[in-house]
């Protein structure tokens, strides 16, 4: 038997054994929608993480969502209630913002290799850009000048450190994305002096990150570079975004990041800022953290067999919808998500089994060897954390098959 990561705390079981999400059965969810496979996010969770952030933070540093997380557009249009600033990157996530009919939040436009047509459509709709590179700053200029708009511009830099422990380390390195810490002060002295609405600093170390004290350091270290660069430019940045890096509990032995500390700690960071950043505005940029766990992929037991003494189910799921929980996003080493039998929700354990997706292909895990109540033909699958980087960051055309469903409760 394989270990598999800790179900949120929000969905707790109760004496009927039905799971439950948002107030509704997961069974009357799915008739609902018209079958499996099927995605249900729970706004009340995401509200909660929001507001555990505002009470955590300190006082005025505003939250902005990573639409790349979960573009969903009911989610956008619940979210935008109440976040101060949403960050894309692709003109794809400014459609989305716009189906979801968002309004005036603030947008920020991150990512290398934006297009002409990106960055034209992003100045016009009054959007901060996160420059990473010198040519790219070029560019947007022109495109500026052809529209006789002056651009909101930020640096995105590349920083000379890494988070410890990162899912995914967005520093430290040579990079594609921002510009080297030691170029940054020359592209902001040519910003000014070319005239543009400089915004700031965008300043991303790493992502995923459950360590409380490495997510300290880094910020620490972010905050005197941001001083570092503005000394060196002459010029005060209106704003920092400080990234993110909130991660949430995936797989066995992940405990949950003490988001209350890490407010205190940087409380005290902001509070001895260098004296450059007096009237600097500060950001963090979040987006798994605030909705992976309001998250649940729910899929249908089409098969149960038996192969060499193993047991089998073989749902109508699988890797095609959602690429994390099969190990294929990234894992070094697979380990699985947490993930339960929806019609016996907290009864005891009976039976080790593999859960698979119904994809031609033996890299379509959903769960390997995890022990389960027995579950036959017609049982719901429920995996957990599903809320971010799913079915967006899934290959949804591959073998195609059926679509996913997706729902905001």
């Amino acid at each position: 038997m394989k270990g598999m990561g800790p179900i949120p705390a929000v969905f707790s079981p109760d004496g009927s054994h039905q799971l439950s999400i948002g107030g509704r059965l997961a069974e009357e969810l799915v008739a609902e929608a018209g079958g499996t496979p099927l995605f249900v996010y729970d706004n009340n969770i995401v509200g909660l993480q929001i507001a555990r952030f505002r009470a955590a933070m300190p006082d005025g540093v505003d939250l902005h969502y990573a639409v790349k997380a979960n573009p969903y557009p009911p989610l956008l249009a619940f979210i935008a209630r109440y976040v101060d600033g949403f960050d894309v990157a692709s003109a794809g996530e400014l459609d989305r913002l716009d189906e979801a009919g968002v309004g005036d939040v603030p947008l920020s436009f991150a990512g290398p290799g934006k297009s002409d047509a990106e960055l034209f459509r992003a100045i016009e709709l009054g959007a901060t850009i996160n420059l990473e590179s010198e040519s790219e700053a070029g560019r947007a200029l022109r495109l500026a000048g052809e529209l006789g708009i002056r651009p909101k511009l930020a640096v995105r830099v590349n920083p000379p450190f890494a988070i410890r422990g990162a899912g995914m380390k967005m520093g430290g390195a040579a990079s594609q994305f921002g510009l080297d810490h030691d170029r940054a002060a020359d592209l902001v002295r040519e910003l000014v002096a070319a005239g543009a609405d400089w915004r700031g600093l965008h300043i991303y170390a790493g992502s995923q990150v459950l360590d409380l004290d490495a997510l300290v350091e880094a910020q620490r270290a972010t905050v005197a570079l941001a001083a570092e660069i503005a000394e060196a430019a002459g010029a005060e940045p209106p704003k920092i975004n400080l990234g993110g890096g909130f991660g949430i509990p995936y797989f066995a032995g992940d405990t949950e990041l003490d988001v209350e500390a890490l407010g205190r700690a940087l409380n005290e960071i902001l509070c001895n800022a260098p004296q450059v950043l007096a009237l600097t505005c500060f950001s963090i940029e979040l987006g798994r953290w605030m909705v992976g766990e309001a998250g649940v992929y729910l899929t249908r037991v089409i098969e149960r067999k038996e192969s060499r003494g193993k047991t089998f189910l073989v749902t109508d799921g699988g890797l095609h919808h959602m690429l994390a929980a099969s190990g294929n996003f990234g894992q070094l080493l697979r380990r699985n998500y947490p993930v339960a039998v929806a019609g016996r929700f907290g009864a005891a354990a009976e039976e080790d089994v593999t859960v698979t997706g119904c994809l031609c292909t033996p890299l379509d895990l959903i769960a390997d060897d995890v022990a389960l109540p027995r579950a036959d033909a017609g049982d719901l699958i429920a995996v957990f954390c599903a809320g971010a980087y799913g079915l967006s960051a899934s290959p949804q055309a591959f073998l195609s098959q059926t679509a996913a469903r997706e729902v905001l409760v």
